[in-house]
């Protein structure tokens, strides 16, 4: 059974532990060929004129966010790195928000250093360990939490959603008689947070459910952290788009990248009702339906491909109104910066950005 095999033979034959590199590499010649086809090889950056890069990476996350109305996004507030928990708790308490909340920084990628947080101590214990600049937002405590690809072509106007995932939270489910430590071994997916949790939630773990009895062990949906990414493509419907539609058209400068949100249903979902937009990530964001398990290599290849060649196309479009992408060789050198990282500042390809994340 999948939950036996060795933790290396899993990284190996399920794509969506890939290093996100090794992903990519053999789609780098249909890259040259949407290069050569806009005339430029940093086209990409142009698809959203009103992120910085097109959001290929380092893009602030508060900057996109105020320019989603504001019924459809989360109380958010910004504070840079000097800020003291004296300071941020006066903003909280003037904001009216609660715990528990949302902590993450404001430049980041594919879920690092996302916290859900209960307590003032908590916030102060975070802090200490914190050097950016970073974001609070209210918790949202709806259970439909959704990945959402779309695009807008400038010049023609047509748009589209070319990908929903959706995303399973992890947790276990009791039988009576096993711990949920036991029950995490149980589970291929689950074992890999086992370290993680076991600092999160210590002595937690030896405790027995009842039968039947779901806990939720994390709450925060990224791939990294054991969010299980399912294909919601079937939840695409023309009205659907023109619920994007409403919520992207007063997003100035932005035509192309993925709605990362939760809903309390799928009937507010159509409505347009009830939505909260946690992140707006850039033109870098994947295609998340692709790494749904049941999905296969060659399928999840097609549809990076039509979604880099969406990208292509809106970029294009701009370019002709007058954007212009960022210079070649000041790309080389962000790129070069953002992978001198650490390795542990690196994630897998399957942790999808929450843009390319997650």
């Amino acid at each position: 059974m999948r939950h036996k095999l060795p933790h290396f033979l899993v990284k190996i034959i399920y794509y969506e532990y890939w290093p996100f590199w090794l992903f990519f590499l053999p789609l780098v010649p249909y890259w040259v060929y949407l290069a050569i086809r806009a005339k430029s090889w940093t086209y990409f950056t142009a698809a959203n004129p009103g992120i910085i890069h097109g959001g290929v990476f380092g893009e602030s996350k508060i900057d996109i966010l105020e320019k989603i109305e504001p019924k459809y996004r989360p109380v958010t507030l910004f504070f840079k790195v000097e800020s003291t928990l004296h300071q941020v708790m006066q903003a909280i308490e003037k904001s009216e928000l609660i715990f528990p909340i949302i902590i993450k920084p404001n430049i980041g990628e594919r879920g690092s250093a996302v916290e859900k947080l209960e307590s003032e101590s908590e916030l102060e214990h975070y802090l200490e360990q914190n050097d950016q600049d970073f974001i609070i937002q209210e918790f949202v405590d709806y259970e439909i939490e959704l990945g959402i690809l779309y695009n807008k072509r400038p010049i023609s106007g047509t748009s589209n959603i070319t990908s929903i995932v959706q995303k399973e939270f992890l947790g276990v489910t009791g039988d009576g008689t096993s711990s949920i430590r036991e029950l995490l071994h149980k589970n291929e997916r689950a074992r890999f947070q086992i370290p993680q949790l076991e600092k999160k939630l210590g002595k937690g773990l030896n405790v027995v459910l009842q039968k039947g009895e779901h806990k939720n062990l994390q709450p925060i949906g990224n791939h990294c952290l054991g969010t299980k990414f399912l294909s919601g493509q079937h939840l695409i419907t023309p009205g659907l788009i023109e619920v994007f539609d409403d919520i992207a058209r007063d997003i100035e400068g932005f035509n192309f990248g993925r709605f990362d949100l939760k809903v309390k249903s799928l009937n507010d979902l159509y409505a347009g009702e009830h939505i909260k937009v946690m992140e707006l990530n850039g033109v870098t964001s994947e295609p998340g339906h692709i790494y749904d398990p049941k999905f296969n290599l060659l399928k999840a290849y097609k549809d990076t491909m039509f979604s880099m060649k969406t990208s292509c196309i809106v970029s294009i479009e701009n370019m002709k109104l007058g954007v212009k992408p960022t210079p070649f060789w000041e790309m080389y050198r962000l790129v070069r910066v953002h992978f001198s990282k650490k390795p542990d500042q690196q994630e897998t390809s399957g942790a999808v950005k929450t843009a390319m994340t997650k």
